[in-house]
Formats: structure tokens, sequence, C-alpha cells
């Protein structure tokens, strides 16, 4: 068995309080290297990818597909991984991503099994629009 480099464990640490700190958005694996880069660390771009698959794996992190690119973005889930049970909101101007995790979910949930027997998973699901910060800056100019 190939005896792990030692820096893996820790760009491994990095790469995952990266996703934590930006937490209220997506982030692309471009934005990963170029904070590493930052941090002084070299990476394969390969590297990045496995890591963040296997994060996605463990539901530690969420896949979106990128509205404005054939590539894909990611989002920390959250410690207690409850991302898969709600929808998400996307700001299309500022990047924030807002957590549907709300009452409303359930009711919808209960309310699409119920009238349209249609059992709804949340897993890496956005909605894309504008939120209200930057609709309320739209209104200001």
């Amino acid at each position: 068995m190939a005896e792990r480099k030692p820096y893996t464990t820790k760009t491994r640490q990095v790469i995952l309080e990266y996703m934590k700190e930006q937490s209220e958005v997506t982030v692309s694996v471009a934005d990963i290297e170029k904070y590493l880069k930052e941090m002084g660390i070299k990476v394969n771009t390969t590297t990045v990818y496995r890591y963040l698959d296997k994060l996605c794996a463990e539901h530690v992190v969420i896949k979106y597909p990128d509205l404005n690119s054939d590539k894909a973005v990611f989002q920390f889930a959250g410690e207690e991984k409850k991302c898969t049970d709600h929808l998400h909101l996307k700001c299309i101007r500022c990047g924030k991503v807002v957590h549907l995790d709300c009452d409303f979910m359930d009711e919808l949930k209960e309310h699409l099994f119920r009238d349209h027997g249609f059992r709804l998973q949340c897993s890496g699901d956005m909605l894309h629009g504008i939120c209200k910060d930057c609709e309320n800056k739209s209104d200001q100019l």
C-alpha cells in the first residue's frame, strides 16, 4: 500500500476549512486552487476534484452545476449534513446561498407526495434568483 504524502492531510484540512469559511456561497475548483496557492500549498487539480468527490459522497459538500459554465460549483453542507433535506436558493448577482430549511419545505414535500404522488429529493437542488440585498441595491440605482 502506498504511503500518504505528509502534505495530503494538511491540504485536505485547508480545503475543508476554506469550504466552511465560504459556506454562504458556492465555490469552484479554481477558487479552491487560488486559495491554496495563496496559502503556499501546491496541489494537483485532480487531487482537489478527488477530495471534493469524497466530501460529496459523505454529504459534507454539495455539488451543483454552474449556470455560467459547464463546470461544477461546491458548497459546504454544514456539520449536521442536513442539506440533502431541503432546497437552496442562490443569488445570481452576489452568489449568496440561502438554505430553504424552514417548515415550508415539510409542507411542500407533503403536498407533492399527497396531491401529486411525487416524493421530492432535494440533494443538490438549487433555485436561482436575486436576493433581497441585491434587489434593494438595484432599486437604489
